[in-house]
């Protein structure tokens, strides 16, 4: 199934967003956008965007906004992205929302959903646990977890109702297995 939709996924950390966003940009032939892959790959060529978040995102801190929103629309008006995209990981407040909004309307673009993960502390927990296991991300420490989760709640969780009332927000329960959980955004997003 060809692109032509942009979608947000949203969700605590460890909820699946980035397996679930693989995915589904193999299924509909978009790109997925992560802000945390474009913070580690700038981090990893040495870059000096990358110099700028790494003493942030190693302390579990966010990004500025300012910064946060040049990368992703910078990464949204490449040519891969003109068919459509899936953002993980932004908008994660209410100003970087905002500036969202703007460049849709500047760019004559529309959102076409915001899907929700929702899983219990446990499940979550766990999902981070084995993340930390097989793929030893710097900023997966304990103290730098727990600090994306506390900014999750004060910061983000804002946004669902932001979602709800313009209609664009589909929950879905990623309690399941990949395909499980994929299947039900599907089903969230096609009908």
């Amino acid at each position: 199934m060809k692109g032509k939709m942009n979608l947000i996924i949203m969700g605590p950390q460890g909820v699946g967003k980035g397996a679930q966003s693989e995915d589904l940009a193999r299924i509909y032939d978009i790109p997925h956008i992560s802000t945390g892959e474009i913070f580690r790959k700038n981090i990893a060529e040495k870059t000096d965007l990358g110099k700028k978040v790494s003493a942030y995102i190693e302390k579990g801190e966010l990004v500025p906004d300012e910064v946060t929103s040049e990368m992703v629309f910078d990464r949204l008006s490449q040519p891969d992205a003109q068919n459509g995209w899936i953002l993980d990981g932004y908008p994660r407040n209410a100003k970087q929302s905002e500036d969202l909004d703007k460049w849709l309307k500047k760019n004559d673009k529309k959102l076409d959903a915001v899907i929700l993960l929702e899983a219990d502390s446990a499940l979550i927990a766990s999902r981070i646990q084995k993340r930390i296991r097989e793929e030893g991300r710097s900023d997966d420490k304990p103290e730098a977890i727990a600090e994306r989760l506390a900014i999750y709640a004060r910061e983000t969780k804002p946004l669902i109702d932001y979602y709800a009332q313009k209609g664009l927000l589909r929950k879905v329960d990623a309690q399941g297995d990949v395909p499980t959980v994929t299947k039900a955004i599907r089903k969230a997003i096609e009908n």
